[in-house]
């Protein structure tokens, strides 16, 4: 029995000497406060065999992840929703598993169907009912440099904000706050300047009260109309994807202005 108890007393010395600041109460909340909590993704995550290196200071090398990206494809695209399935605390750093790490998330077979049916229908036939959709599994290790320091749970998460959001924003809302800031403050005003693409238009004005097509000097133009006499009419041209014109006009509302009646 004495030798047990000396054996769990040296298990815990490295957590609670004077050499890492990170106590026993601090791992039991981060773990807690990290494990199985749900975050929006803001930037694409990707899936990796090795956890994907993020700074302690919220910086992560983009070219990094983006190789990882083209590898292996996304475990969550923006907007995705993943979870925290599983928190590692080592000296320097912190492991965290998203949805189930490498080994979870979408199977490979979700995604395939059977062709021909039942009957020579011709229909296709999903081999798994399973969300087609839903994100797969990866890795982030958050980087320290150094003995790990108190800290909570909130902390980590304001660390990862840049790619994890865990105030579940609406996938909109974190696309809007991607964009260059003029395209936002354009948003904002509900507005359309030029070079927006349709899906910044949308955010803007919400949908058109009429499109028309044509092709001008050998281009090809789409116009999107906003607006119906009397009032403001707001002509958005588009080529190709991109805003190339913006033109506002005044319809029905005449040019004279009667003089208001003087009450007897």
């Amino acid at each position: 029995m004495r030798g047990w108890t000396a054996g769990f007393a040296l298990l815990l010395t490295p957590l609670l000497s004077g050499e890492d600041k990170l106590t026993l109460e601090d791992r039991v909340e981060l773990v807690r406060g990290l494990a199985s909590e749900y975050a929006t993704v803001k930037q694409l995550l990707p899936r990796s065999k090795k956890p994907l290196p993020f700074e302690a200071e919220g910086t992560y090398d983009k070219q990094i992840w983006q190789a990882a990206a083209r590898e292996f494809g996304p475990a969550g695209r923006v907007g995705d929703l993943v979870q925290i399935s599983k928190v590692i605390i080592e000296d320097d750093r912190l492991l965290l598993q998203i949805n189930g790490g490498w080994k979870g998330g979408r199977k490979w077979y979700q995604g395939i169907q059977i062709a021909g049916g039942v009957g020579g229908t011709g229909r296709t036939t999903p081999v798994s009912t399973s969300d087609a959709n839903a994100p797969g599994g990866t890795s982030i290790e958050v980087l320290f440099h150094k003995p790990l320091e108190a800290m909570k749970a909130s902390d980590v998460k304001k660390i990862l904000a840049p790619v994890l959001d865990f105030e579940k924003h609406s996938a909109t809302a974190l696309y809007a706050e991607s964009l260059p800031p003029e395209v936002q403050k354009a948003i904002q005003s509900k507005k359309v300047i030029e070079g927006m693409d349709r899906e910044q238009v949308l955010l803007a004005m919400g949908h058109p009260q009429h499109k028309s097509r044509e092709t001008k000097d050998g281009i090809e133009v789409e116009d999107w109309v906003y607006g119906q006499p009397p009032g403001k009419i707001t002509f958005v041209t588009f080529n190709s994807s991109k805003v190339i014109k913006v033109k506002e006009e005044y319809a029905g509302l005449g040019t004279e202005v009667a003089e208001p009646k003087v009450p007897r």
